[in-house]
């Protein structure tokens, strides 16, 4: 026999001490024999159990019997010896806390079960297995690399990378057998020729820009930086300007020596994240065409979920290069220099290791996709084309009503502050609202409302989630979600869109972004266009201060019920299908079978029920889930689901089936064949996994709303340039298209939008297009 000693502050442990077996709290430096319970808890470590049942703990959702705490469950477990005694003389308990056991008797069964730890689960390896190996570097190197580890990486022998299974494998070079650099800094035109000589024989080239800002819109070229094969590449900086700087070509000169290339449609540019430097070089006069090459889209669509797409953490993953970060060269915080100011020395290296290592993510990335047909044809005709509609709207960017805004601001301010008096008053004290501490202590101390989750810390959680659940039953966290609702507005839209506004354009310019969202879906910031709430009026009253211009109108077109569509498209299911081909109110429809009633006596209740089960089902919404929302017995939900399921068997095929090959291959595909890769649909914590199941069911139908969407924008880009039309895509909001039309031609462009949207794809039932128009977007929505 072994002495054990567990390592736990969790005080479920201590049911296992035992004459062998101690627990330690490395936190407290305390240890916990068979003594060292009884003192603790004054009952004994084959009692605890009986304990906890008694006692109940609302972080393991055990639910104990009200009214018992810790004292009197030690008291009644000494003076009976177990909870089956207890039970047994349970007529003998006085007073309200004897009601309340005999009350609480049938679920303290389950409270017991929930409290004992399973002490015969099967384990895979035994003891003799758990003593120190050797390290797997491999799979070192990958979480490595995944979570950015890059001091600890580099104390690893120099290997490739490894990948998860099921993924794609890098095809990438040990860091031992990168070509030696040899980068240059022209600052001779003769050297500038040479190079553009180069330039011109090329098949294509490594392009990059550094600038002095993020801001697209603001940022002025510093330099560039050009790459035609590994390892040599080349700096051409054009206005560092700090004290003792060399003198530098014209940036003139030298970005009109570089036109020709820059803007010939047939020259293959490659470079990482071109959109930004398309930006860049269009505020210097320069169109760039011919992006062929865009390793961060060609490392988003090869696995959207492997790394995150910029160039460092890219280059890490696929390469196991540790790059030069722009902190290293520029510095940190309120002293950090803008690129002018960097020593050349410095800035030459960065810049030109950045042109040369998009080059070697290139050429291990490309050969990858070039193997998986489906996702080269997603980055040739969805990902890279779209990369000049996203940089036209942008660089367009929306009118709005900066007045408006302000003044909805000061209303905002009032209704704050009536706000914090009406919490003020449900809390009996005064207390900062945005406080989370202050609030646990009014909401789970003071008012003692149930604590229907815990941080990580233990401390009862004030989340948006919890405080919905308890707002049903209670006014301070409703006062509290309306308070918080309302600040993240003020904070988020009214006070910083009118700042947001550029000085030369009049117009606020967000940024797309292609790469961050696992799904396919387009992200914005800056502002971030995707959260203004269209449900409330102050939500709709930012959305009115996103105007049109004098004589134009805003036509806003949007896809309906386009995941409900493409779950019938991709289940097959029969009823599905007919519901949409025959224009049925979906949810009226659904309500109908799951009710079986017939779609003219569907009542208000039972069509929100049908769409709360339409929508939650293709989040993967459990039964438990849905009951929340409805605000009904967990029992009555899940005969729902099963209801919903036995007259849509199509759409419980499709979900079982999804699930078996998210398991087996380890990705689901979108219709055009964007794949997302889930490496936890394996994994032993529940929770992980079922995050995952769910996520298989819902990214085909998220992942081809967006492809969609993607290609009905390029289309209707296309469209509206070929055709000379006085009319620009301006926003793209979720299923959502803004156009920004002359008032004259606005009929003809909506007829075109709507054609062009609804022939984005061929499903098996048609896609609806919902088209508004009006002096802003609140009007044409």
């Amino acid at each position: 026999e072994m002495n054990v000693v567990i390592s736990t502050g969790d005080k479920d442990m201590s049911q296992l001490v035992g004459p062998r077996i101690s627990l330690v709290n490395t936190m407290t430096d305390t240890r916990l024999d068979r003594d060292g319970v009884k003192a603790k808890f004054d009952v004994y470590p084959e009692q605890i159990i009986d304990y906890l049942a008694l006692v109940g703990d609302s972080s393991d959702n055990i639910p104990g019997v009200p009214k018992v705490g810790p004292k009197t469950a030690a008291k009644w477990l000494n003076q009976y010896g177990s909870l089956d005694e207890i039970i047994a003389h349970q007529q003998e308990i006085t007073g309200k806390v004897g009601e309340s056991l005999r009350e609480h008797i049938a679920q303290l069964e389950l409270s017991r079960k929930l409290a004992t730890i399973d002490c015969e689960l099967p384990l895979p390896v035994g003891l003799e297995d758990l003593g120190r190996q050797d390290p797997d570097v491999a799979r070192l190197r990958d979480l490595y690399a995944r979570l950015e580890l890059r001091s600890l990486l580099k104390q690893l022998p120099g290997e490739s990378p490894a990948e998860p299974s099921g993924a794609p494998a890098p095809a990438a070079s040990a860091p031992a057998d990168q070509p030696q650099r040899n980068y240059e800094t022209v600052l001779s035109e003769q050297a500038l020729e040479e190079w553009l000589q180069q330039l011109q024989q090329a098949e294509a080239f490594s392009f990059d820009t550094e600038t002095t800002s993020l801001d697209y819109m603001q940022a002025a070229i510093v330099g560039v930086s050009v790459c035609i094969e590994p390892g040599r590449a080349a700096y051409v900086p054009l206005a560092h300007a700090y004290p003792g700087a060399p003198e530098q070509l014209d940036r003139s000169m030298v970005l009109e020596r570089l036109r020709p290339l820059l803007e010939d449609a047939g020259r293959a540019k490659l470079g990482h994240h071109l959109k930004y430097d398309a930006h860049v070089l269009r505020n210097h006069g320069i169109e760039l065409r011919g992006i062929r090459y865009d390793t961060m889209l060609e490392s988003y669509v090869l696995n959207s979920t492997a790394t995150r797409h910029d160039l460092d953490s890219t280059a890490l993953h696929y390469l196991g290069i540790e790059t030069i970060h722009y902190e290293d060269v520029a510095g940190k915080g309120a002293k950090q220099l803008s690129f002018d100011q960097v020593p050349l020395e410095q800035a030459a290296e960065y810049a030109a290791e950045d042109a040369d290592v998009t080059l070697r993510l290139h050429r291990s990335l490309w050969p990858q996709l070039e193997q998986l047909p489906r996702l080269k044809a997603l980055y040739e005709e969805i990902e890279r084309p779209l990369v000049p509609v996203l940089l036209d709207m942008e660089h367009l960017g929306v009118l709005i009503d900066a007045d408006m805004l302000r003044r909805q601001s000061h209303e905002i301010a009032r209704r704050l502050v009536e706000l914090e008096r009406e919490a003020h008053a449900a809390a009996g004290s005064s207390f900062n609202l945005d406080s989370p501490k202050q609030l646990q202590e009014i909401l789970f101390g003071q008012l003692g409302l149930p604590v229907k989750r815990r941080t990580a810390k233990g401390q009862p959680s004030t989340a948006e989630d919890v405080l919905e659940e308890l707002a049903a039953d209670f006014e301070l966290p409703r006062i509290i979600l309306d308070y918080r609702g309302l600040a993240k507005l003020r904070s988020t839209y009214t006070e910083k869109l009118p700042a947001q506004v550029d000085t030369r354009t009049g117009r606020v310019h967000t940024s797309y972004h292609q790469a961050v969202a696992a799904t396919g879906r387009l992200s914005s910031t800056d502002p971030n266009l995707q959260n203004i709430p269209i449900r409330t009026p102050e939500g709709r009253r930012i959305r009115q201060a996103f105007i049109a211009p004098e004589n134009h109108l805003l036509i806003a077109a949007d896809y309906s019920q386009i995941e409900l569509r493409i779950m019938a498209h991709l289940s097959g299911d029969e009823s599905l299908l007919r519901a949409f081909a025959e224009d049925r109110d979906i949810h009226q429809a659904t309500a109908a079978e799951v009710f079986g009633v017939p779609p003219d006596q569907v009542g208000a209740e039972q069509r929100r029920a049908a769409k709360a089960i339409n929508f939650g089902l293709i989040y993967g919404m459990s039964a438990f889930g849905l009951a929340r929302q409805l605000g009904i017995e967990r029992g009555e939900a899940q005969q729902y689901v099963e209801l919903y399921f036995a007259r849509y068997p199509g759409v419980k095929r499709y979900m079982d089936e999804t699930r078996a090959l998210a398991r087996r291959q380890g990705y689901v595909e979108t219709v055009f064949g964007r794949r997302l890769y889930l490496p936890e649909i394996g994994s032993r914590n529940s929770q992980l996994r079922q995050y995952a199941e769910r996520s298989a069911i819902n990214a085909p139908m998220q992942g081809t709303a967006a492809d969609i969407i993607k290609r009905a924008m390029i289309g209707v880009h296309d469209w509206l340039l070929r055709e000379d039309l006085p009319a620009r895509l301006v926003m793209q909001v979720h299923d959502e298209l803004v156009l920004e039309v002359e008032a004259g031609a606005a009929d003809a462009v909506e007829q075109g939008l709507r054609a062009r949207m609804a022939s984005a794809a061929d499903l098996e039932v048609p896609l609806k297009v919902e088209v508004g128009r009006g002096a802003n977007w609140d009007q044409a929505h």
